[in-house]
């Protein structure tokens, strides 16, 4: 029995751009199919009745070959936050009075998960008892799903764009170097030139060959190149080698701020800094998400801004 389409309805709308957002993630109309649990002449004709609702065309169809029109990338985009939206508002009305439990997969990166986080993550238990994390530490996740988790926090842009992805907070980053180096290697306050001449600590995640400054009030920028005596993945290994004077680095300030404020390190060229690292929640796009997750959400937007901000 064909498929009646009626586009003015609210409810086949979200299953018109549901089937729209699959085709796209699934990169074919019979992979979207599988998904959907229907046939391809159904993907297809839901496909053709949102194309003729909207009065654009979405996706150039050939036989070996799907691709997004201009209007077909700016409307996917656009469905997405709407189904997440949709979902959002679902789970909330039906979960608003339902005591969240179960398992919460988390993934956190290293630094956060070892200390900044762990507090909200304690509030949050306390006043879900019911609840149950298992914390992940992991600096960087491809695939939610395929990692079993519910959710994962990460610094910088998030990798896959078939997530909801919701920015929390941005982490500031600032040039210090600990006073046994400067004793060797002097440089002023505003001696930005000066710091291509000092021995230098490379983050490997985010700077390696380069440091990028820029003035907080000019807002001219400057590029610093730099030969590292030691590079490392880890935040806290670089903080241990700064403390140790082997270089001088780029670090986040919620890290380093009690060293400077007790005098083990030393702020370089406070006009100048690195550019902020944004911080996201990200999870799978869903019909329907526990209130578990919607909760721990609710929670990280409340506290991770006041967590990581600068002092």
């Amino acid at each position: 029995m064909q498929e009646q389409q009626h586009p003015g309805a609210p409810g086949d709308r979200l299953q018109l751009m549901e089937t729209f957002v699959r085709i796209v993630e699934a990169g074919s109309l019979s992979a979207a199919a599988a998904q959907l649990h229907t046939t391809q002449p159904t993907v297809s004709r839901r496909l053709l009745a949102l194309e003729r609702s909207l009065g654009v065309r979405l996706l150039q169809r050939s036989t070996h070959v799907m691709r997004l029109t201009d209007d077909g990338a700016r409307c996917f985009e656009r469905a997405k936050e709407l189904l997440a939206s949709w979902a959002a508002f679902e789970a909330d009305a039906r979960g608003a009075l339902e005591e969240p439990e179960g398992m919460l997969r988390v993934v956190v990166p290293h630094a956060f998960g070892q200390e900044k986080f762990v507090l909200p993550m304690a509030d949050f238990l306390r006043a879900h008892p019911r609840v149950s994390i298992e914390w992940r530490l992991q600096d960087d996740v491809r695939d939610l799903i395929a990692a079993g988790v519910d959710c994962a926090i990460v610094v910088g842009e998030p990798a896959d764009p078939a997530v909801v992805a919701i920015k929390l907070s941005e982490v500031p980053r600032i040039v210090v170097a600990a006073p046994s180096l400067l004793r060797e290697h002097p440089v002023s306050d505003d001696g930005e030139d000066q710091l291509a001449s000092l021995p230098w600590l490379a983050l490997k995640t985010y700077y390696r060959n380069e440091v990028l400054l820029k003035h907080i009030e000019r807002g001219e920028q400057r590029r610093i190149a730099i030969r590292p005596r030691v590079s490392t993945d880890s935040l806290y290994a670089l903080r241990s080698a700064a403390l140790q004077g082997l270089g001088a680095c780029v670090g986040s300030t919620w890290l380093l701020a009690d060293d400077i404020q007790q005098g083990r390190l030393v702020r370089l060229a406070p006009q100048w800094c690195a550019s902020p690292l944004p911080v996201y929640i990200t999870y799978p796009y869903a019909r329907f998400y526990p209130s578990r997750l919607l909760r721990f959400v609710a929670k990280m937007r409340e506290v991770v801004p006041g967590a990581i901000s600068a002092p």
